[in-house]
């Protein structure tokens, strides 16, 4: 379970220093009542971990105030999956970027980039997987691929509306790969970072037994796994910050059925889209940290010459998460790729 959690990129990031701190209680987005910031002590959403309290990190901090829950209709029924995500303060001409996170993570990942996306002027979506991040799942929704990907596409005909482009680090290359082949319409372009797409699932760990299931996922969950995640992650990361950007790498654990949705996900196999790659047709950007110690440099090289229309940036003295370590130079690689042949 540690072996294979730590493959998919369950790594938590860290953070820079000094914002600007936003603050909204309640406001109404195209006729549908959003609940977000505000809503709490120190101005985070109500229904956040209690936890939240404890981060330091001030990009962590601002980014989880702007924390919403959006209802997004699933299946035949009228029931909603309140569905966490960070919204743009506003909307621009160009169709927007939409912000996928790692395994096990959660929207909070992209706190050091956002802000500089939104400076560029782009209009960015930092979503939420379905089954990770803050999302009311007590009804316990199925959380395997195919209701991953419905969810985000009924996310997206609700609210964004528009081709997109669609940003996957490490597992969140998997989600992406699976989203635009499926929902062509609703992707422009892909930015893949240190993309985890050749494992075939999650193995075994699909036949485990649910107790043993769930003592390797409450494994996942403690504090000495994640601290060891950072350290894979990162090099030279002094004590105290790492200590800090494990409590947010693993807030959203603490969400009361974080356990139930995750071993649900393990159980339904995970991600296998290698049969998929060469079906995408929108043109796709890999960056990559030319120190990654998790994702093998050599399958990006792989995935560069199996995808019909892509390119390769590598980022120098980065990881496995460059949108963290880098944040100013991978901002830089997507709004210019976003811009391609929009000018």
């Amino acid at each position: 379970m540690m072996m294979a959690a730590l493959k998919l990129g369950s790594v938590p990031p860290p953070a820079l220093g000094g914002v600007t701190v936003t603050k909204k209680c309640e406001r109404l987005s195209g006729g549908v009542k959003v609940f977000g910031d505000g809503g709490g002590d120190n101005g985070f959403p109500s229904f956040l971990p209690k936890e939240v309290e404890k981060i330091k990190d001030p990009f962590a901090r601002n980014l989880a105030r702007r924390i919403k829950r959006l209802p997004v209709q699933i299946g035949y029924s009228e029931s909603s999956i309140m569905s966490s995500c960070v919204q743009p303060l506003v909307q621009s001409d160009a169709n927007p970027v939409v912000l996928l996170h790692c395994f096990d993570s959660s929207c909070l990942e992209w706190r050091c980039a956002y802000p500089l996306l939104e400076d560029s002027g782009l209009e960015a979506w930092a979503l939420d997987v379905l089954g990770w991040g803050f999302s009311d799942l007590g009804r316990l929704p199925p959380c395997n691929v195919a209701s991953k990907r419905y969810h985000l596409y009924q996310l997206w005909k609700s609210y964004i509306k528009r081709p997109v482009v669609l940003v996957g680090p490490s597992l969140g290359a998997a989600v992406a790969i699976d989203f635009a082949v499926n929902y062509p319409e609703a992707v422009e372009k892909l930015v893949l970072i240190n993309p985890s797409v050749y494992a075939e699932g999650t193995g075994n760990l699909a036949k485990l037994p649910k107790v043993v299931a769930y003592a390797g996922v409450s494994l996942l969950k403690t504090f000495p796994l994640r601290l060891y995640a950072n350290l894979l992650a990162f090099d030279n990361i002094p004590l105290s910050k790492s200590l800090d950007w494990t409590n947010v790498g693993r807030l959203h654990c603490h969400m009361p059925w974080w356990k139930d949705v995750t071993v649900n996900f393990m159980f339904s196999g995970g991600y296998n889209v290698v049969s998929q790659i060469k079906q995408v047709k929108q043109k796709t950007l890999i960056i990559c940290g030319e120190n990654d110690k998790i994702v093998s440099n050599q399958l990006a090289m792989r995935l560069l010459f199996e995808l019909p229309k892509a390119s390769m940036q590598r980022v120098p003295d980065s990881g496995h998460l460059p949108h963290v370590e880098k944040p100013r130079r991978v901002v830089k690689l997507i709004a210019d790729f976003a811009r391609i042949d929009n000018c």
